[in-house]
């Protein structure tokens, strides 16, 4: 029989009892197969919770403890990346004042080694002054010294040819005095 059919007797059998007073024709038959009915989707109903509805809520329940632990492990994560945030600036500021430290530190050294240089370099200029004075005055009597020899021959030669056969050796020796002393000691010196 097609469903059309069963469902067209079932509404003949509620029609015809409706008549024998019962609401809606509800006989004890229809009340026991609507017990056995809801009994059945009860029992369905736990089967399928058991088979489908409890694993879907464990899968759910696994899955919001993982969503969970990942926002757990994000929050220590970040303050985690803080504290090394923290950490990496202060560390960075230390740094600027160690190299601060260094800068002025070197400078320092700078400026002394700066002066030391300077104060060798004034010493050195003047050994250098020193002895380029001494040796100028060595070469300046120096050469007094080869002038008044040169100056002395001369004279004597002069001499020696002026007055070769009148003055005596003694008047010779007193005419190249009286000349260096009219000379002097500026002319030697110029």
């Amino acid at each position: 029989m097609n469903t059309l059919s069963k469902l067209y007797s079932f509404s003949t059998v509620l029609a015809a009892q409706a008549d024998d007073g019962w609401i809606f024709g509800l006989d004890m038959q229809f009340l026991v197969d609507a017990l056995i009915a809801a009994a059945a989707m009860l029992v369905l109903f736990g089967l399928l919770s058991y088979l489908l509805f409890n694993p879907a809520r464990a899968l759910m329940k696994e899955r919001q403890d993982r969503i969970n632990k990942d926002i757990e492990d994000a929050k220590k994560e970040k303050e985690d990346a803080l504290a090394l945030k923290a950490d990496y600036d202060e560390k960075l500021g230390q740094v600027d004042k160690e190299c601060d430290e260094i800068l002025s530190a070197a400078r320092k050294k700078a400026l002394i080694r700066e002066n030391e240089i300077i104060d060798e370099a004034k010493a050195e200029s003047g050994r250098i002054i020193e002895r380029a004075n001494r040796e100028a005055k060595l070469e300046r009597d120096k050469m007094q010294d080869e002038v008044k020899k040169e100056m002395v021959a001369v004279a004597t030669a002069m001499a020696g040819k002026i007055i070769s056969t009148s003055i005596t050796e003694g008047q010779q020796e007193q005419l190249i005095d009286d000349t260096l002393k009219e000379m002097g000691d500026k002319t030697w010196q110029n």
